[in-house]
Order: C-alpha cells, then structure tokens, then sequence
C-alpha cells in the first residue's frame, strides 16, 4: 500500500487504488451507518423467506438471550419487564451502529479494511442465525446478502459520485491518482455545501429506504397468513365448561386487580425475540421419548378431544414480591393426564420436556401433569383462539407450577424423560428443576407513595397460593396486630382470590403489609428472598402518608 503524507505535507496527496482518503471522518461514519441499514433491511427482507429468526438482528439478539447469565436476564425483567426483548433489539441496533460508523471510519482511509469489518458483522450474523434451533443453511443467505450489498453501499459513498463531489476537486498534479480512481482531493479541499448535501441526501435516502424494507420484511415474515388462520379458527365447545364465576367476584373496589385479566394486559416473559407464527394446518405434536405408544397429533386432532374449560392463575418465577407478573384467564383445552396416560410412560419417566417452536424447553414432574388437577394443552384463552404472543396454536397451561416449569408456549413435543438425564433450559443457568408456586399476597390499592385523607381507606389486593387455595389474608398497619381481611368470592383453588379490609387511617406516614395463609394452614412467610433460584418470598409492603 502507498503512504499518504501527514497533515503536515505541503506538496500532493498520494494514494493508490486501495486507498479512498478524501471523504472527512464524520461523513465516513455516516457512510457505514447507511451500509448496515441497508444490510439489516435486506436481511429482513429475505427472512420473508427464510425465517424471521434468520434476520440478523432477531438471530444474534437469541444469541445473547440464551448466552446471558441469570441475573443479567432477571436485571432485563427488572429494569425492562416486558419490554426487555424490544430494550435487547434497541440496544443491539445501538451496538451494530456504533460498530458500522467504525467501519466507515476506517473505510475512508482504507476501504479494503472496511470490507473487512463488514465481513465481520457478516460472519456474526451468519453464525447466530446457523445456531438457531431446526436452523438449515438458508438461515445464512439474509446476512450474506445484507453484507454484499452494505460493501457495495459502502463503496457508493466512499469512492463514488457523491464521495468523489464531497472529497473536493482533484489535484492535476497527481496523476497517477487520476489514472487509478481513487479519490484524491487537493491538500487544502473543503466540501462545499451542495456536495454536503447530496451526500446527506443519500445517507437519508438509504436508510429511510432501508428502514422501510426492513420494517415490511419483518412485518411479512413474522404474519405470512398465521393471522388470517387463527382469525378463521372456530374452538369446540368445552365437554366440561368453566364453571360460571360465583356472586362476589370482582367487589366494586377502585385500583383492585379484576378477577379475570384480558388477553391485552396479560404478562408475558418468555426469550423469543419474535413471536413464533406456527401454522395450524401444519402443526403437529409429538409425544416422544421413553413412551409405550409414541403419538403424533394435528390441530385438528386435538381439536377433535374432549376439552375442558378453566380459569387458572399463572404465575412467572421473575415475579418480585408485590409484582404483577401474574393473571387469571379462562382456558380452554385438552386434560394432559389422560393424554400421557395414552402414550404410557416407562418406568423412571419423571420428567416431560415441553418444547417449543423456537426451540425453548421447559420441564415439568410427570406426577404433577398426572394427578388429577386441571393441567391442560390449551388452545383457547378467555374465549377466543390463543393469542399469537400468548402460545397460538397450542400451550401448556399447569396450575400450580410457575411457567418456567410449564408454561411451554408454540408447542411442538413432550418427551418423556428423567430429571437425572436432562435439564431443561432455566436449570443449567442456576434456576430450580422444580417450581411449585410460592404462597404470595398482593396490596393493590392503596399504591405507594400516596397521599390519603384520614379516615376510612379501603386496603384491598389478591392472594394465591395455587392448586391448595387462600384461607386467610391479614393486614397489619405498621408494628400493630394483624388484621383479618375480608376474601371475595374464587373459582377454584388453582385461581387466585382478591381480599379487601377497611382501614381507619389516621395522619401520619404509615407502613401496610400483607400476608396469607393457605388452606393447609402455612402462613405465608415474611423472610424476603430474591426471585431466584425458584421464586421470590417475603411480604408486600406498601408505605403511605395519611393527611
């Protein structure tokens, strides 16, 4: 490679072929971001394709979700709750623009060196989306392709017309740089504001261009027809409906959590980075693994069972003491105990592995599924087809068993196996095998930090403790007596129970705290301890100023 002289030289720039020099640093910057813009938008572009997973930014994105430690994905939850997979694609697209604007740094001084970087975010992406589960080698092609034309984008702006215009007029006395292409300003050149401005244009141009084919890719890939059949889907009526919801649900208490959460407001933590769209038509159930009669089964299969409606409350183990990670739906699916009872597990088979579509696994105790309690393969939620962020076509709903454990969403097998011979996806990064749902208690009203006029205040909240049911929640105001709230009435002891207690609220700042007591008779404990390894303890507490 030639030499270019310093920022002293008095006499002409120097340069060869290799070398692009004339373009300022900042617009070289711009120049790699433009290139990457446009390689993330035709990824997602050819994901249409090959799979929304293969986009670059979905597929190194699953790469962190599962490499990241345990309290770095609980801190997401934490600071995130469910907006912690957009906060993980923002900051990824953060990350991959600082990068691009290094690459087109370097590229002004050395595009060969600038191909190399992109090469780099190539080889990245091609190597997440090839490590993504069921993925096949057309999982390369939309980052391959995104890399070619980021390089030939990258070329555009460094050494082409609009490089060429903003690097400033050519020095004569150089002609070899003249013969070579490169782009050779004069040592005193300055862009003018015309130049600035085409290439500004152009930057704008490609990755507003960029960002619309990347918004449509994704949108076209992540909806191909899965919408227009869930719409379609008419679920059977239930062999063994709901029972209606007693008199009492719901008592007319402003800011108390409804008994039944809507579909819209339902939590949802799980680490698909975008949400599987698994065609009905084509899903199919496998039950595998160390099984008498292995079974394979359609939607419409399933649909054909016996179903049974519930309502049942999930809880996610990230939940924080006084959180709300948590809510109540009406179900609607086929019993699993009967279905495994037909597949016929072999002896030692004391684990069933869910998997998901994604290639998610959760693992739950074969004695829980089969005990008789109301663990289902649901399809419906709240009377209407599974949401598609919420499991669409098929989930495992387990009352009892926190989701990590169970809630395998966009299913596609059970298996059959030991917890001795395999650990499902949470148990190597330190989470608990086992996840039976902690007795736990909630003030909804009043919030913290609120301001009360004296008098009567209405204490109110919910309470669970699933597949064994709430006897008792008390209240106590600062250091006095615990106080026996009043329960609503409850469906069943897999739900949840709201509580209310009217409290005589003088002036002063003032500490609320709850607990409950199941039907066995365990009082709730008030040692607090974090979410991990299997679900956090302790009493809600909630401090007020009374006026």
């Amino acid at each position: 490679m030639g030499v270019m002289s310093g920022p002293d030289a008095t006499g002409p720039v120097a340069t060869t072929a290799g070398r692009s020099g004339g373009v300022p640093a900042g617009y070289g910057a711009l120049a790699g971001v433009a290139a990457a813009a446009v390689a993330v938008g035709v990824a997602e572009a050819v994901a249409v394709l090959t799979g929304s997973r293969s986009a670059p930014l979905v597929a190194v994105g699953g790469v962190v979700v599962d490499l990241a430690p345990a309290p770095l994905k609980q801190f997401a939850v934490d600071v995130f709750y469910v907006y912690d997979k957009i906060a993980l694609l923002v900051g990824t697209a953060v990350l991959l623009a600082g990068f691009a604007a290094l690459v087109g740094l370097v590229a002004v001084r050395s595009l060969p060196l600038g191909y190399a970087g992109i090469a780099v975010f190539g080889a990245v992406g091609v190597a997440a989306a090839l490590t993504r589960p069921g993925a096949g080698p057309v999982a390369a092609l939309p980052s391959l392709l995104g890399a070619v034309l980021a390089a030939g984008v990258l070329r555009w702006f460094v050494t082409g017309p609009l490089g060429r215009a903003l690097a400033g007029p050519m020095d004569p006395a150089d002609d070899a740089g003249q013969e070579s292409g490169a782009v050779l300003p004069s040592a005193t050149a300055h862009p003018d504001a015309y130049a600035r401005r085409r290439f500004l244009t152009g930057v704008g141009l490609a990755v507003g261009g960029a960002t619309v084919g990347g918004y449509g890719g994704r949108w076209l890939s992540t909806r191909r027809g899965v919408s227009d059949a869930r719409a379609a889907i008419r679920l059977p009526a239930p062999a063994s409906p709901a029972a209606p919801l007693p008199a009492g649900v719901d008592p007319a208490v402003p800011g108390l959590s409804s008994f039944v959460t809507p579909n819209r407001d339902f939590y949802r933590i799980d680490t698909a980075l975008v949400v599987p769209r698994v065609d009905p038509d084509g899903w199919r159930l496998q039950i595998t693994g160390r099984v008498r009669h292995p079974l394979t089964l359609s939607y419409a299969d399933l649909l054909a069972r016996p179903m049974i409606e519930r309502h049942i409350t999930l809880a996610c183990v990230s939940n924080e003491v006084g959180g709300d990670l948590i809510g109540t739906a009406r179900w609607l699916g086929v019993p699993l105990g009967p279905l495994l009872a037909e597949a016929g597990p072999l002896d030692g088979a004391d684990q069933v592995v869910g998997r998901s579509a994604d290639g998610w696994t959760c693992g739950s105790p074969t004695a829980v599924l089969t005990d008789g309690r109301d663990a289902m393969l649901a399809v419906g939620m709240n009377g209407e087809p599974l949401p598609l962020a919420h499991g669409f076509p098929v989930r495992v709903v387990v009352p009892g068993l926190y989701g990590y454990v169970s809630a395998c969403k966009w299913l596609v097998e059970l298996e059959l196996t030991s917890f001795a011979d395999f650990d499902a996806y949470w148990v190597p990064r330190g989470w608990s095998a086992r996840g039976p749902i902690k007795t736990q208690s909630r003030i909804d009203t009043p919030r913290a930090g609120r301001t009360l006029p004296a008098g009567e205040v209405v204490v109110a909240g919910v309470a669970w403790a699933q597949h064994v049911g709430i006897r008792q929640v008390e209240v106590r105001v600062d250091d006095g007596d615990w106080q026996p709230a009043t329960l609503a009435a409850t469906a069943s002891t897999d739900t949840w129970v709201q509580w209310s207690w009217r409290w005589p609220a003088t002036p002063g700042e003032h500490t609320l705290r709850v607990r409950a007591t199941d039907a066995s008779g365990a009082v709730q404990t008030g040692q607090a301890r974090p979410v991990d390894p299997d679900g956090a303890t302790g009493w809600h507490t909630v401090r007020v100023t009374v006026t």
